[in-house]
């Protein structure tokens, strides 16, 4: 645990015995200022603090003790792994056991719904109707997922646990019409949102047959009938699917195939703060764009956010936000430390949203509220963000997040870039918040 989860930790524990940073200062016999800095991880208390901090939320100070020392509770990440047909993702599976488990990681692996369906004689052409077959898709893919993360809880001997789905709930909306999937999510009470926000990444390993027909092959899955054309239609389709998560990568062919997983090793690494969780983007400032063209583009998602700054003592930033669509959100508080000009060490928690409003009592009263439609767009194997703000009308900004420093952008067209604003201070968020309206 290090000290911004411990700050966290300390913050709830305060939140449920209902008291204020006022009153516990007071019975600690310490200012405000202090308590703060602990519940931001800028500081730690003392051993004799920690002794009177026990006993006011009645908990063991050996807990305490263990948790503040970095005996750290399970850590457990959820990412799907992707694609269209023949992408590598067999292969990749025995890379990421391989490559994870060298880093401390024990690795769940969800096998393939939809396999496990057609081999066992559930199949799209064995059931009434391909809306039926994805309907048992579905639900047998969240009671899998249910099952492996109870296990997960369960495992005596490690505390990093990498859960890896082979394909998510997400991945049927790519093999049915629009109107379908609608229908399919209300009859099970659920939202597209939260299917999508229940992964920490996904990762989209494409297709052999867009950029490397040669490789492209049904011999080595017995489920897999798609042409060439079928495959790079469904490789089209799956993205679209995804697009809108909030940490979805492409894995394209534009290296051998080593590379590509090679490739996909790297950004499950930086996902999981492997060595750490440096987040490198780059930032545009566009001309406002054709909205038209953006809702009409298959691979665009939009999604609604509102960001609230949060009160601290560092020069660390602070938030909360709330990310989604028509009333479905999923809730995140979000620390960042800069570590250079375009590097940012982020430690981002998803929160409940009794937490998230709760928080918002913690609100920087100096800054508004940032709400901001965001249209995020896969093109060419790269995904963009571009945020629309309701105080701009001749403007917006475009965002990308890289591999490396010097990875080459192609933009999207129609699209018109007026000046890159990566390291221009006015263009954060941050600041932003401090226009008046």
């Amino acid at each position: 645990m290090n000290d911004y989860e411990f700050g966290d930790y300390l913050y709830n524990l305060r939140k449920a015995s209902g008291l204020t940073q006022t009153e516990l200062a007071e019975m600690l016999d310490v200012t405000n200022k202090a308590v703060s800095k602990w519940e931001t991880g800028a500081s730690k208390p003392t051993i004799t603090k920690l002794t009177k901090l026990s006993k006011i939320y009645n908990v063991g100070i050996d807990e305490l003790l263990q948790r503040q020392l970095n005996e750290s509770p399970k850590k457990i990440t959820k990412i799907v792994i992707t694609g269209g047909p023949c992408a590598g993702k067999s292969t990749a599976m025995s890379w990421i056991q391989e490559t994870f488990n060298k880093k401390g990681y024990a690795v769940l692996f969800i096998p393939e719904t939809a396999t496990e369906l057609i081999m066992g004689g559930a199949a799209p052409w064995t059931l009434e109707s391909n809306y039926d077959f994805q309907t048992a898709v579905l639900k047998l893919q969240i009671e899998k997922e249910k099952v492996f993360e109870q296990a997960a809880q369960k495992l005596y001997d490690k505390n990093k646990i990498l859960i890896v789905c082979d394909r998510g709930t997400l991945d049927g909306k790519g093999y049915m019409s629009k109107y379908e999937f609608q229908k399919l999510l209300k009859s099970l009470n659920l939202t597209e949102t939260h299917l999508k926000d229940e992964y920490d990444g996904v990762f989209h390993l494409v297709t052999a047959a867009k950029g490397a027909e040669q490789f492209y092959t049904l011999e080595n899955n017995q489920a897999r009938t798609e042409t060439k054309e079928e495959a790079v239609e469904k490789d089209n389709n799956l993205i679209s699917a995804w697009a809108g998560h909030p940490h979805l990568r492409i894995i394209d062919n534009s290296t051998d195939f080593e590379n590509k997983m090679k490739k996909l090793m790297a950004e499950i690494s930086a996902l999981l703060g492997e060595p750490t969780p440096f987040e490198i983007e780059r930032k545009f400032l566009i001309h406002y764009p054709d909205i038209n063209l953006l809702q009409q583009n298959p691979n665009c998602q939009k999604v609604e956010i509102i960001q609230t700054y949060l009160k601290s003592d560092s020069n660390d930033e602070i938030r909360v936000r709330q990310r989604g669509i028509n009333g479905s959100y999923t809730y995140t508080k979000t620390i960042k430390k800069v570590v250079s000009d375009i590097k940012r060490l982020e430690i981002e928690k998803r929160i409940s949203e009794k937490e998230y409003l709760d928080l918002l009592m913690d609100a920087d009263t100096n800054k508004r509220q940032i709400r901001k439609t965001r249209y995020c767009l896969v093109h060419n194997n790269q995904y963009f963000e571009i945020d629309i703000y309701p105080f701009w009308q001749d403007k917006a900004i475009m965002e990308i997040e890289l591999n490396n420093e010097n990875q080459k952008i192609d933009f999207p067209p129609n699209i018109s870039i007026i000046k890159e604003v990566t390291q221009d201070e006015y263009y954060k968020n941050y600041n932003l918040a401090n226009i008046k309206d």
